[in-house]
């Protein structure tokens, strides 16, 4: 009764078009008055142990980084970086945005913020050139979700602190999931490009492609930093993100001086705004984590699925298509905060790798990035390009079920995710 209860509050709350934070509130004090537990103290203590944690200041730091990166001609230099190298290929502008997306997974961990600022790039440079634009946004949505699978992830950091999980293991394992994401779009796109004969542009000189790459080979060197400090104990994911935004800050000022002192108040507000919404959510969140253990709902989930202890293939297939379900309807952050208190004591029970849930967690709630009717990712590209939703959404399929194969691989062959991780971490 009392997880009706709770799905019921959240639902009806988000009919009213309440924010999923207040929304999570509502639900918390709906079960509160359902178990007789009524009190101020515990939404006001629960929510301010929630946001006081200090790997999530990770998360601010990252948005930050992200800022200071667009702003200071990072972004366009891999754009440019990628057109000289793969730009002359049939369909040679789908290529440079995919490239273009995995090096802007690397930078800043965010979806929404990467495929905003891939798509203003390179949207108006495929109109221009005659490609089919709700094709080209479908193509730059599904990139962007590669941003919370490569490190740094400001989701990987959400779910390490909700779920207990080593961050730096978890940055360490996205790596090859994400890289495959990017070959699957790949090999869709050659497909499509080969089928309608895509245009194709001009062949740079070699002079000319190493003088672009010379150009990019401040931004192409943050995420070895990234990895290669995280990897060798020289900073904590925490510590990682303040090295991006004092990276960022040196790049965006010293090297490229595209970085002017008047544009930082309104970074610095852009992220800040950014911030306090995931933080807000974050705390609302911890709420109903206290209230959903006090309640015993995991167990109740846990004698639901025992049957599928044990076989935790066929677990993991059952939870992934529960995510997917969800995801339809939740976007990214309010799925990990709501799902992973519930789902992980299962995983645990059932012998599953945290580390290795986690990314396939992460990477399917990344596809519901994608998946209508909620669709963030959906949403920005469909704006920066002016284009209607609807025929983004159908150009997306394509691209959304290769997606979909690269987690169903995961899912049937853990080593690709266990094997890269247990050599990197030793």
């Amino acid at each position: 009764m009392i997880v009706l209860v709770f799905v019921g509050a959240l639902l009806a709350a988000m009919a009213l078009g309440m924010p999923i934070a207040f929304a999570l509130l509502v639900s918390s004090m709906a079960m509160m008055a359902f178990m007789d537990l009524f009190d101020a103290q515990i939404l006001a203590q629960n929510m301010l142990s929630g946001a006081d944690s200090f790997p999530l200041m990770a998360i601010p730091f990252f948005v930050l980084a992200g800022e200071l990166m667009n702003a200071g001609g990072i972004s366009r230099r891999i754009v440019d970086v990628a057109g000289a190298w793969v730009g002359h290929f049939k369909g040679g502008l789908g290529y440079v945005a995919i490239f273009a997306c995995v090096i802007m997974a690397s930078l800043s961990g965010s979806a929404i913020a990467d495929t905003a600022a891939v798509a203003a790039l390179l949207i108006p440079m495929m109109r221009k050139a005659g490609y089919d634009i709700p094709r080209a946004s479908g193509l730059i949505a599904s990139g962007g979700i590669i941003a919370p699978i490569i490190p740094p992830s400001i989701g990987f950091v959400m779910i390490g602190v909700v779920g207990n999980i080593s961050i730096t293991s978890l940055f360490i394992a996205g790596i090859v999931p994400g890289l495959l994401m990017a070959a699957a779009l790949v090999l869709t796109w050659t497909f499509q490009a080969r089928r309608d004969n895509m245009p194709r542009g001009e062949k740079a000189s070699m002079k000319a492609r190493w003088s672009a790459t010379w150009a990019g080979v401040w931004a192409l060197l943050l995420p070895v930093l990234i990895v290669g400090g995280l990897k060798g104990g020289y900073f904590t994911p925490t510590e990682a993100a303040v090295v991006a935004v004092v990276y960022a800050v040196f790049v965006g000022f010293v090297v490229y001086r595209e970085l002017k002192v008047s544009q930082l108040y309104g970074l610095l507000l852009s992220a800040g705004k950014t911030s306090a919404v995931v933080m807000f959510l974050v705390a609302a969140a911890q709420v109903t984590a206290w209230l959903i253990a006090a309640a015993n709902i995991p167990m109740v989930v846990a004698d639901l699925l025992a049957p599928l202890v044990d076989s935790p293939t066929l677990l993991l297939l059952v939870i992934m298509g529960l995510i997917i379900v969800v995801g339809t309807a939740l976007d990214f952050a309010p799925t990990i905060l709501i799902m992973v208190p519930v789902l992980m004591p299962v995983v645990r029970m059932a012998g599953i790798d945290p580390v290795y849930f986690g990314v396939l967690f992460i990477m399917n709630n990344a596809i519901g990035l994608i998946t209508p009717p909620v669709g963030t990712v959906l949403n920005v590209v469909s704006g920066v390009a002016r284009e209607r939703l609807e025929p983004v959404i159908r150009a997306v399929l394509p691209y959304l079920l290769a997606q979909l194969a690269v987690l169903l691989l995961l899912v049937l062959f853990p080593q690709i995710v266990l094997v890269p991780l247990r050599f990197f971490t030793g």
